[in-house]
């Protein structure tokens, strides 16, 4: 009996070690917890995360990310949280990747300005210039504005510029312009960047970047600049 106790204890350990080490150095689960990112992802779509980008991979424009909230862009209610043994329970599970993250730390957002760029709207209804260029965005939901405001902004060294695909429904970079960091986000509170949906199985698919050599947009003319509206 004790053999076969200890076979199933080395079973398990070994099942959550290995679980954890690809949680913490190759992919990582989420769940979509709202429609900002419409139509390329829905509400309950379940998706994997690699975390080769940002880091032995460099980030690109269009690149999907699930970062850390910055800067309570979530306006998070923690009498929401689980307790008790509800809330070990999700912990140990979604420390090991057993059970996927949820929207308590965490936001989804599409890269459209790196670092040093520089990302304007002179017309709600108009594409998005990167660099004084209008870039395509065929992932943006039909129906809704590319811009719906207007702004301009040149994204800092090691921060980023965010806009949910679902352009009328997704507070992202252009909510948070009056906040510290100017609705930008550090590079450092990305976790990684979005590559397949997996649940469920009629949603499954790959997410590959949508821009190309000849689509992406243009670097900008100069490395040196200062934040124009970051706080």
């Amino acid at each position: 009996m004790w053999l076969w106790v200890r076979e199933l204890l080395i079973i398990i350990a070994s099942a959550l070690l290995l679980s954890l080490i690809i949680k913490t150095f190759f992919f990582q689960s989420f769940w979509i917890p709202s429609e900002s990112m419409e139509d390329t992802l829905v509400d309950g779509d379940r998706i994997l995360v690699t975390k080769w980008r940002p880091g032995p991979l460099e980030l690109r424009h269009g690149d999907i990310v699930v970062f850390k909230d910055p800067n309570n862009w979530l306006r998070h209610d923690p009498a929401d949280d689980p307790t008790g043994l509800h809330k070990v329970g999700n912990e140990i599970l979604t420390f090991t990747g057993l059970l996927p993250e949820d929207a308590g730390e965490h936001l989804i957002k599409r890269v459209v300005g790196l670092p040093g760029d520089t990302v304007t709207c002179t017309d709600p209804e108009d594409k998005v210039h990167v660099n004084g260029t209008a870039i395509d965005e065929p992932y943006i939901k039909p129906g809704t504005e590319p811009c719906g405001r207007e702004f301009e902004i040149t994204v800092p060294d090691g921060y980023l510029w965010v806009m949910g695909d679902n352009r009328d429904n997704s507070a992202d970079s252009r909510a948070h312009m009056g906040e510290p960091g100017g609705g930008t986000i550090p590079i450092d509170n990305v976790v990684g960047t979005t590559f397949a949906v997996v649940w469920p199985l009629s949603n499954w698919t790959g997410l590959g970047n949508p821009f190309t050599d000849a689509t992406a947009p243009p670097p900008p003319v100069s490395t040196s600049h200062v934040p124009t509206t970051a706080n």
